[in-house]
């Protein structure tokens, strides 16, 4: 791809690192930038300078933060005796995004990965079983681990679950199954079998 301008060129590059931004797509945004007034760009480069220096990682669960501690964790409208066990921050956001969990989390910052080298060790598990051993005014009754069912998901739950197992509270997992509005013809068998042995009852 020829460049009329080595800044572009630049520009283009870096841009087309992000996930899923190609050299086609990361011209198109590049040229958009400079389309726009300039306040506008200056105003983009600003925010993303202020979150990548800003922003930390909440010193409880290890989700993403202005302060030392989340909004979430600081809340005492969330239930504290409830803590959803999840891969990355982006799980937080789609979970809370439903609506429908009231409790508190924990990051893990990823699962346990022999091929990539990620072990027990690189992950937040020390810190939860530090939240678990009892913090003033928290007694935590039940972890719900809202994991990927991936072989390396699988594996991370069931690694959480052994080091869970001494503290004798209810440790539960997302249900797994038929996505509502799907056919069942285009299931695939590990999510059609598994739907199958968490069945409910039918109310």
């Amino acid at each position: 791809m020829e460049f009329p301008s080595k800044l572009i060129e630049d520009a283009v590059n870096e841009v087309s690192r992000l996930p899923g931004i190609g050299k086609k797509t990361a011209l198109r945004l590049v040229l958009h930038l400079l389309k726009r007034d300039e306040e506008q760009t200056e105003a983009l480069a600003r925010t993303l300078t202020a979150a990548r220096t800003r922003v930390k990682y909440c010193q409880k669960c290890h989700n993403l933060s202005d302060h030392d501690l989340c909004s979430i964790c600081t809340s005492n409208k969330r239930d504290h005796s409830l803590i959803c066990v999840v891969e990355d921050t982006r799980d937080v956001l789609a979970i809370e995004n439903t609506a429908q969990f009231k409790g508190l989390y924990h990051v893990l910052g990823g699962i346990i990965s022999p091929v990539e080298g990620i072990g027990p060790s690189d992950l937040k598990i020390d810190s939860l079983i530090e939240r678990l051993r009892g913090e003033e005014g928290e007694v935590v009754r039940e972890i719900i681990l809202a994991i990927s069912p991936t072989m390396e998901g699988d594996t991370t739950a069931f690694y959480l679950q052994k080091k869970l197992k001494p503290f004798n509270l209810k440790v539960s997992t997302i249900a797994r199954g038929v996505p509502i509005g799907g056919d069942l013809e285009y299931a695939d068998e590990v999510t059609l079998g598994r739907s199958i042995l968490s069945r409910i009852a039918y109310d």
